[in-house]
């Protein structure tokens, strides 16, 4: 069976597609093949149970130990945090978590806002046009997660580079070029802030990744590899699904005057704002990895071992089961969009893309609120992959 969700017009815009599978059941099979069926879940009450569902198993190295492949992806990116199960999960969830408390998140604030307005200056001094996702969506949060893991500002071009080849749909060998890249990057990196710790030359404002490394060093648990692997997660998701919803909710928003003229007269909405414009238009259209460690039932479909279930966020929070007029962007809505996952894996970045995400549009809306989009929205460019769901560019004329 094809796989539906490897077509240009699903990139475009793989809500119809999503609508109309779940409109057959909320789990379907989307494909089979000699190591078992593909499964999608586009329901929001199965999606939110299979996120949190023990027997789905994400520790990719146990299901791929047996099967062929041709792919050369570095082990760093292909076994980070992301694809474990407990109890080395939680193990690493509880050293990453530390950086994103609410006040080590609040303590970034002033730094983000600093970042923005610098950003939108810029665009504002060229004038004219600029492109919204290259100028302002996606500098912002790598800006955000260089300075919080002590990333050189010379390296932070090529960091973007090889993150967004990561999600190059239908391109493998890109992807595990990339992937060798920013693992040996990252492992230069640490050995470099280790030398210079043991020198004495840390500096005053010690880094998340120098406090990894002094974790590591000191027998926190934490192997070389799982210290790189994790750098290497923290950098890609954070800030790949942060430049999402910020040129995503962008284009909501310049879609939307009457909507935009409310959160410019009351910014008091604007964190709600944030919660539907992840929920409109998710930043993660399907979730990473999962299989069936053992036989289970999901949304009336018998799930055989082996079977990978792709759990759909973007598909789940359109559901109309679980919110009325899914389709339409409308504030005031009660919470419970799965754009930060749910159970274990729930997104421990959350509160920093939500800070991140606040910042932006208050700052967007305030240094231009004649802001509007240069060409048609059907000319838009949208980034090939199933994954990530974000604009590849967003032209707009600027007029401070």
């Amino acid at each position: 069976m094809s796989h539906p969700l490897e077509s240009p017009e699903f990139f475009r815009d793989p809500y119809p597609l999503l609508a109309a599978l779940r409109e057959r059941g909320p789990v379907q099979r989307v494909r089979s093949g000699p190591h078992g069926a593909t499964w999608l879940v586009t329901g929001w009450a199965e999606a939110r149970t299979a996120m949190a569902e023990p027997r789905l198993s994400k520790d990719t190295t146990r299901y791929f130990a047996d099967k062929p492949s041709t792919r050369d992806l570095a082990p760093a990116v292909s076994a980070t945090m992301l694809a474990t199960d407990p109890p080395d999960h939680t193990r690493l969830r509880r050293l990453a978590v530390k950086a994103f408390t609410p006040a080590a998140v609040a303590r970034l604030e002033p730094r983000i806002a600093e970042t923005a307005d610098a950003l939108l200056e810029r665009m504002a001094a060229r004038g004219g046009t600029a492109d919204l996702v290259e100028d302002f969506a996606v500098p912002l949060p790598i800006e955000v997660i260089s300075d919080l893991l002590g990333v050189p500002r010379a390296d932070r071009a090529a960091l973007r580079r090889w993150s967004n080849d990561l999600f190059a749909a239908g391109a493998p060998d890109t992807i595990d070029a990339a992937s060798h890249a920013i693992s040996d990057y990252m492992t230069e990196l640490i050995a470099g802030k280790r030398a210079a710790a043991a020198g004495g030359s840390g500096g005053p404002d010690p880094d998340l990744l120098s406090g990894l490394i002094a974790a590591r060093d000191e027998g926190d648990q934490l192997s070389e590899f799982e210290l790189v692997s994790l750098a290497v997660l923290l950098v890609v998701a954070g800030h790949e699904t942060t430049t999402s919803l910020i040129g995503n909710g962008a284009l909501a928003l310049l879609r939307d005057d009457a909507l935009r003229t409310r959160l410019r007269q009351d910014p008091a909405l604007v964190p709600d704002a944030v919660e539907e414009l992840l929920r409109h238009d998710s930043p993660i259209t399907t979730a990473t990895f999962r299989y069936a460690a053992e036989p289970l039932t999901l949304g009336g479909a018998e799930i055989a071992a082996g079977d990978v279930v792709l759990v759909s966020p973007g598909a789940a929070n359109r559901d109309p089961a679980r919110f009325a007029d899914p389709d339409t962007l409308a504030l005031g809505r009660s919470a419970g969009h799965l754009s930060f996952g749910h159970g274990p894996h729930h997104c421990l970045g959350a509160p920093l893309a939500r800070l991140e995400g606040r910042i932006a549009f208050q700052a967007l809306l305030t240094r231009f609120p004649d802001l509007r989009l240069a060409v048609p929205p059907a000319e838009l460019q949208w980034r090939h992959t199933r994954l990530m769901r974000g604009l590849a560019h967003l032209p707009v004329v600027c007029t401070p």
